[in-house]
């Protein structure tokens, strides 16, 4: 080694960018004075996992604003005929629902003691109100009209709730895009009240066994069957992920929202997005 020469240390190119007096900066950009500030403990004194906690939601429903970004965009586009560029938002989405799925490690590392530490300071909140998320399962298909009380106090949460409520699902997006192909979709199928949840539909299942009977023939129509159940099937990988995180911390405790905890979460777990396209699995090769 040269003497007087430190090799662990990178020296600064003499074109990066110093000063930044009048110039726009990485933390200027993305705002981080306000985004690292909204962590705000309430514990006292403190308890050192609550930052952990509060990052963990936090972070998540940042994944969640772009997960109601891409699949708006992909109802838009299947609207209008492109889809290509639905496939490529649905790709993106399931990448983030992997992220998604495997940031409950994390929280997972939080311990029933350390959490009963903190636990009281959460009052009634609970991620049962999260606005972003009941929107990503409005837009999916999993609609509840009820569900709208929960956001009664705050307007521009019932507003987002609302909409994704009175929007077609992505599912409906995808069927009317077939009906336009020349496949059978029935009329009531199409002229359904969006607002309702997606009820299985024993008629459609035919038609994606023609689908899938001949894949060459119908590839559009297939690709996008198969990106549909990737979706179903990462959503139900969130879920049970999430009931055996909280059943890990809290055991059979009820939540902090007045549910009943992990048995609410179990019955999520019988909800389904696209039950065709699980059904028409039953009926290939029979």
């Amino acid at each position: 080694m040269t003497e007087g020469v430190d090799r662990n240390t990178r020296t600064i190119e003499g074109s990066v960018v110093t000063d930044f007096t009048d110039r726009m900066s990485y933390g200027g950009y993305l705002d981080l004075e306000t985004l690292l500030s909204a962590q705000r403990p309430l514990s006292d004194p403190e308890h050192h996992d609550e930052l952990l906690f509060i990052i963990q939601h936090q972070t998540t429903e940042l994944w969640l604003k772009l997960v109601l970004h891409e699949l708006s965009a992909a109802c838009g586009f299947l609207r209008d005929g492109q889809l290509a560029r639905a496939l490529k938002c649905i790709a993106r989405v399931k990448h983030i629902q992997k992220t998604l799925t495997e940031q409950w490690s994390v929280l997972a590392t939080l311990t029933p003691a350390e959490y009963a530490q903190f636990r009281g300071v959460l009052g009634n909140s609970s991620g049962f109100q999260s606005a972003q998320y009941r929107a990503v399962e409005f837009t999916l298909g999993n609609k509840n009209a009820g569900m709208l009380r929960v956001f009664e106090a705050d307007p521009s949460a019932h507003a987002l709730v609302k909409a994704a409520l009175e929007a077609p699902s992505l599912y409906d997006e995808f069927l009317r895009m077939l009906a336009r192909a020349g496949y059978r979709i029935p009329t009531e199928v199409l002229d359904r009240d969006v607002t309702k949840a997606w009820t299985f539909t024993p008629e459609l299942v035919p038609i994606f066994v023609e689908v899938y009977a001949d894949p060459q023939t119908h590839w559009t129509a297939y690709e996008t069957c198969e990106e549909l159940v990737d979706l179903e099937d990462n959503f139900h990988l969130w879920r049970f992920r999430h009931l055996k995180t909280v059943e890990r911390i809290i055991g059979f405790k009820t939540g902090t929202g007045g549910s009943s905890g992990v048995p609410f979460l179990q019955r999520a777990l019988e909800l389904t997005f696209f039950p065709e396209l699980f059904a028409v699995r039953t009926e290939i090769g029979s």
